[in-house]
């Protein structure tokens, strides 16, 4: 963790698509929360890579290990370039083996469901996502998938270790073990095995066809999730669209001593600039970064605000059917910030 009381270097990467101008509400809302950061700005994605033929130029590599911490907007991935994606490309060469995702709702957003908070965490180097295919010939093709005990017990340590910080009563693990006996028999051992050092945290099991449906029939009855690469990115999704969709989930991609945060969506090249883009899911993963920069006051009440802001349908984005555009969604937020400053309590996530 960086230390607070000296001014924290953050690397920015805006991305392509509505990311800048997502990106610049966010800047305006932590001028309005007096934090101490500095931002050192580099940009990567479809137009990085028209201009120079890298869709992550060097310059990301280098201030990304010099700071440490980044905070990325979204990045168009060209196709049929043999770049898999600017995230696959960091979490594999920084080892941020560690995706969370709180998936919680927000204020009055739509949703068939009220109260969902749940925390999952996704493994991020290993399982099928590691992209290692092979051709058989014309009509055969395989994917190796692959499972560890090292990676598979860090991301459980991390499961547990933030329940037991933050107060949650239960751990879930999600696997496949009674088909894939070895691959996910081995996560689910070794998941086995962490919860035994967790002797106040209840531990559950479910397979992960079971889990898609109980997260759509009762969302409510799971805490912190822990789970393989593959299925983390199927809950993610589906687990976004139980509090209104991509647009109000934050995320994190966390190594032992490097963290990237972002936002989860797609770029929109559809509405790029016209001003009405969500800024929302950046501005969560900032409050996620804050937290992780020990910036907890700040982090509560940017919370605090969105989930505010969005108790009024006067209020919603126009992505929700609401009247706000991405310049007054700002001005709202940041009023409220002000209006509660000092009246919020830090609660770290």
């Amino acid at each position: 963790m960086l230390n607070p009381l000296h001014k924290n270097i953050v690397t920015l990467i805006p991305g392509d698509g509505i990311g800048p101008e997502i990106t610049a509400s966010m800047k305006q809302v932590v001028n309005a929360l007096d934090v101490d950061i500095l931002w050192e700005e580099h940009n990567a994605g479809l137009k990085v890579f028209e201009e120079t033929g890298a869709l992550v130029p060097q310059s990301i590599y280098d201030s990304f290990e010099k700071n440490k911490v980044a905070l990325k907007g979204p990045i168009t991935t060209p196709i049929g370039t043999g770049f898999r994606s600017i995230n696959v490309e960091l979490r594999k060469r920084y080892d941020l083996y560690a995706c969370v995702r709180p998936i919680q709702s927000i204020g009055n957003v739509p949703s068939h469901y009220q109260n969902v908070d749940i925390v999952l965490f996704r493994e991020n180097t290993e399982d099928l996502y590691m992209g290692l295919e092979e051709k058989i010939g014309d009509d055969e093709a395989r994917s190796i998938k692959v499972i560890t005990r090292p990676a598979s017990k860090r991301i459980a340590i991390a499961a547990f270790e933030y329940a037991l910080k933050h107060n949650r009563k239960k751990v879930t693990v999600v696997t496949k073990a009674n088909i894939m006996k070895l691959s996910d028999g081995l996560f689910l051992d070794t998941v086995r095995d962490v919860s035994k050092h967790y002797p106040t945290i209840e531990f559950t099991e479910i397979l992960i066809d079971n889990m898609c449906m109980q997260m759509v029939l009762n969302p409510n009855q799971f805490d912190v999730v822990v789970t393989e690469n593959l299925y983390g990115d199927i809950l993610s999704d589906l687990g976004a669209a139980l509090v209104g969709g991509l647009g109000f989930v934050p995320g994190a991609n966390i190594g032992v001593d490097k963290a990237l945060f972002e936002a989860t969506h797609g770029s929109a090249p559809d509405i790029a600039g016209m001003g009405i883009a969500n800024p929302t899911a950046m501005l969560m993963s900032t409050a996620m970064m804050l937290d992780y920069l020990n910036y907890n006051k700040q982090a509560a009440s940017l919370r605090y605000a969105i989930d505010q802001l969005y108790r009024d349908e006067a209020n919603f984005t126009k992505d929700i059917k609401g009247p706000l555009n991405t310049h007054e969604y700002t001005a709202k937020l940041i009023q409220i910030i002000q209006a509660s400053r000092g009246k919020v309590n830090a609660k770290t996530e």
